[in-house]
């Protein structure tokens, strides 16, 4: 009998029939393999869906099409997520053409349409409806920033070394509230001073804020990260706010159980946060919450937020009832309940002084968007002036 048609053939020499099936079998199961980290059991749910967005689908007659979420944004394109992958994708050129103001175009938390094209690359359609939305003013300009969208839940991180300060804590309320999103405190490096000192900067924020949870946490220490955690609920979404340097970050890292976020120490030379964070970011952590990390922020700009303020200072919507007149600005008008109530100091007068800083800023801001809505529609009645002179040219 003939040896040489051993299954086992030489460097260089035919391959056998043997060798040829392993070879198909091995590239079957590398196949099948890719196929399930692909098709993962991840849900929309997973990703934060809910009866919500379920409805304004319905409502759309958007059941057919295919939705992901925005969990990243860099300059002119998206990072979103499916149940089924991950793409990178952009807008189209008429979207691009037809947004008018920031708030048109897709941001973090957004929940869009999309079209899956090659090499894990979509093109977003439509962006569904927002549940709620967290937007600051930029401090030299009109436009609003927005921060992120369907946020369930912000924690207000300030450090307890350098950032401490009610009024900007007052700032970020107002602004979570107008977005309808429920806040809570965060009290971070509890390491850095004394035990006395914290217990006093609680006592103020309790006198200040009353119904608002405060957590205190450090990461040096361990301390408060599973108070953090119990707050975080499978298939919400949680937005981390706070100046630059303020730990947020850090505080993201011990969720995910890994330093997935690159963080970099305080400047206490400049008292000015150097974080590398630039982007705003989307993370699912193990218990199945949503957490996005956002670049520190030195200034907290007020928009149009007149719902927030007065939710947040409703101890002085409560007192201005009782005013004499029913348009009363608390400045110097007589019979107003709300000066009498600082001057008897039955008012904090830090709480006074925000109220009125922050009533004035979004009054300019409403003020400057009248404005710039009237050139705008003037510049529309130019263009179709213009365009009806030469259309029958």
């Amino acid at each position: 009998m003939n040896k040489s048609s051993s299954s086992h053939s030489p460097p260089g020499g035919t391959i056998s029939t043997d060798f040829f099936g392993f070879y198909l079998i091995n590239r079957l199961c590398s196949a099948i393999i890719k196929s399930m980290m692909k098709t993962s059991n991840v849900t929309l749910s997973d990703l934060g869906y809910d009866d919500f967005f379920e409805a304004v689908r319905k409502e759309l007659g958007l059941v057919e099409n295919s939705l992901a979420r925005v969990i990243a944004e860099y300059k002119e394109a998206y990072r979103v997520k499916s149940v089924d992958s991950e793409y990178l994708a952009k807008i189209t050129g008429k979207q691009m053409f037809m947004a008018t103001i920031r708030e048109d175009y897709p941001a973090v938390g957004d929940w869009v349409v999309i079209d899956e094209l090659p090499d894990e690359k979509a093109v977003i359609r439509k962006i569904l409806p927002r549940k709620t939305i967290l937007k600051k003013q930029y401090s030299d300009k009109q436009d609003t920033q927005i921060i992120a969208t369907n946020i369930d839940f912000a924690f207000i991180v300030e450090s307890l070394d350098r950032d401490y300060n009610l009024n900007r804590f007052e700032r970020f309320l107002v602004l979570v509230n107008e977005g309808r999103i429920k806040p809570i405190i965060v009290l971070n490096k509890t390491d850095l001073i004394p035990k006395k000192e914290l217990d006093s900067r609680i006592s103020q924020i309790i006198n200040r804020f009353s119904d608002i949870e405060i957590i205190t946490s450090s990461i040096v220490k361990e301390q408060g990260l599973k108070d953090i955690s119990n707050h975080i609920i499978k298939g919400k979404t949680y937005c981390f706010l706070g100046s630059s340097g303020v730990g947020k970050s850090s505080l993201i890292n011990k969720l995910l159980g890994k330093d997935e976020i690159k963080t970099r120490e305080i400047n206490l030379d400049i008292e000015r946060g150097r974080h590398t964070t630039t982007t705003r970011d989307m993370y699912f952590l193990g218990n199945g919450g949503i957490v996005i990390d956002n670049p520190g922020t030195r200034e907290v700009g007020i928009a149009d937020s007149d719902t927030g303020i007065e939710n947040i200072f409703d101890e002085i919507s409560f007192l201005s009832r009782r005013c004499r007149f029913s348009d009363c600005a608390h400045l110097h008008e007589p019979g107003c309940a709300v000066l009498k109530a600082v001057e008897q100091k039955e008012l904090d007068k830090g709480k006074y002084d925000n109220y009125i800083k922050l009533k004035k800023e979004s009054e300019f801001y409403k003020m400057n968007e009248v404005e710039k809505r009237a050139k705008d529609r003037k510049f529309g009645q130019f263009v179709k002036k213009y365009y009806d002179m030469f259309k029958d040219d």
